[in-house]
């Protein structure tokens, strides 16, 4: 994740002073031809439900790592027809539980479920079970729910290096030296939250604290996003209720969120209560507090067309996407029926240009269209762009001092970028910005406008694998 203030992203309206002829859009997301990546085909992945992935690469193993939480007690739909499923009712049972699974991955495509030898089911512990409810303990039996888990750079206290937040009976933390092998949960009764959802947590590096996303309950039986924070990930704040529907029938049911050029990104599961479905649309947010959905009801990862596409009935965003060079990789849970019904769960990949969770484009193609920020730009370095060009396009950028007279003006770029790096036509123009902030406008045609970069910047993207 990019921690560097000098990376700008365009969907952040604090830095968008003014636009012409100019609309935010979505950038393009495209689901791997080879979906989905696996399904429930372990004996113990009798539902994967919503699957509340957690997704990451590790550099020092050079190794995607994966866990994931199914029912490993419920009913399941394995082996059911559609028509099966549509004559009877499902239902959860009784003793339903939740567990969290382990894979692994050398490139991120094809995953392997190792045996871990750690819990047993059905009396047999070759399975990738790392952790699940200890019968007999009340609290525990319906196992460890919506688990949240990050690798932590930052605690120098190697038994503190996995992190989760999760629901075992309250809100809860565990702490793990491998990510496999996990320390009992402690409670956390402070940050009274209801917790029935994909709890996630990370570190907030313009608060310099902890901050989980969590959920509440309103007196209307509404879902809402909440979040509370730590300094230390043992004491948290009281959440508070960040993100609710629009209405009562599209509810906001998880958002996993993590940080990147600047701001605050969130991956918001929708549930339309009418029609059962669940998608996935984008916020964003300058301090994970105040959010703003870019285009409600527009989702960034689409459900699939028809029913039975693997995809179809619900999609859920993991946590959080691993940013290559030249990709987003968005992983997430699809299932092929509804939310509420019989459904096959899968683990799924779609992905996205480097920055291209939205930008701007011209609202009406044939005639330019501008966007002219905040003053942000210093001049001090190396500009760099990252753009959708068609053929026939073109981005110029200008820098703009106090009056909004131009300073300088960039040679034209042509074709698709991604941190491209602008020409100037005067180099020596820039001189004129001194001690002083000045703005940049984006001139364009054909084009969509995510992303710029000011060099210098700090090379501390924890989620990048290069």
């Amino acid at each position: 994740m990019d921690c560097s203030h000098r990376r700008h992203l365009l969907l952040d309206a604090r830095i968008v002073e003014d636009t012409y002829n100019a609309e935010l859009t979505l950038g393009p997301v495209k689901k791997f031809s080879g979906n989905p990546l696996f399904g429930e085909d372990k004996p113990w992945e009798m539902r994967f439900d919503n699957l509340y992935a957690n997704v990451i690469y590790d550099d020092e193993a050079h190794l995607y790592k994966c866990w994931y939480s199914p029912f490993v007690v419920d009913n399941s739909s394995r082996g059911l027809s559609r028509r099966q499923r549509h004559e009877r009712e499902y239902r959860a049972p009784r003793n339903r539980e939740m567990a969290i699974c382990y894979a692994t991955s050398e490139d991120g495509i094809a995953w392997y479920k190792p045996e871990l030898g750690i819990v047993e089911y059905e009396r047999n512990s070759a399975n990738n079970i790392l952790w699940r409810g200890n019968e007999g303990t009340r609290a525990l039996r319906a196992g460890p729910h919506g688990a949240g888990i990050f690798k932590d750079l930052r605690d120098p206290d190697p038994t503190r290096r996995y992190k989760a937040l999760l629901k075992s009976e309250i809100l809860s933390v565990a702490f793990s030296a491998d990510g496999i092998h996990w320390n009992p949960p402690i409670a956390c009764p402070e940050a009274n939250s209801a917790g029935d959802t994909h709890n996630n947590a990370f570190w907030a590096p313009t608060l310099d604290e902890y901050v989980g996303m969590t959920r509440q309950w309103s007196k209307s039986f509404r879902r809402q996003v909440a979040s509370t924070s730590s300094v230390d990930f043992l004491h948290w704040e009281e959440t508070q209720v960040v993100l609710e529907g629009s209405d009562r029938t599209h509810q906001t049911y998880a958002m996993p969120v993590f940080f990147h050029g600047g701001v605050y990104i969130g991956l918001v599961a929708i549930h339309d209560q009418d029609k059962d479905r669940v998608w996935t649309e984008l916020a964003w947010s300058p301090d994970t507090r105040a959010w703003q959905r870019v285009l409600p009801g527009t989702p960034l990862i689409p459900n699939g067309e028809g029913e039975g596409d693997y995809d179809w009935g619900c999609v859920y965003a993991a946590a959080c996407p691993v940013f290559l060079d030249d990709e987003i990789r968005l992983y997430y849970g699809g299932s092929d029926g509804l939310h509420t019904s019989w459904r096959n769960g899968f683990f799924c990949l779609a992905t996205l240009r480097s920055d291209g969770f939205a930008g701007y484009r011209a609202s009406n193609e044939g005639t330019p269209a501008t966007i002219t920020t905040t003053p942000v730009f210093d001049g001090r370095g190396p500009l760099r762009v990252s753009a959708d060009i068609a053929n026939g396009g073109e981005v110029v950028v200008r820098v703009l001092g106090d009056e909004r007279q131009m300073l300088a003006e960039s040679l034209p770029l042509a074709d698709t970028v991604s941190d491209a790096k602008l020409r100037w036509r005067d180099d020596s123009a820039l001189d004129a910005i001194k001690m002083n902030l000045a703005r940049l406008q984006f001139a364009f045609k054909e084009a969509t406008v995510y992303s710029f970069l000011m060099e210098p910047s700090k090379d501390s993207e924890a989620c990048r694998h290069r």
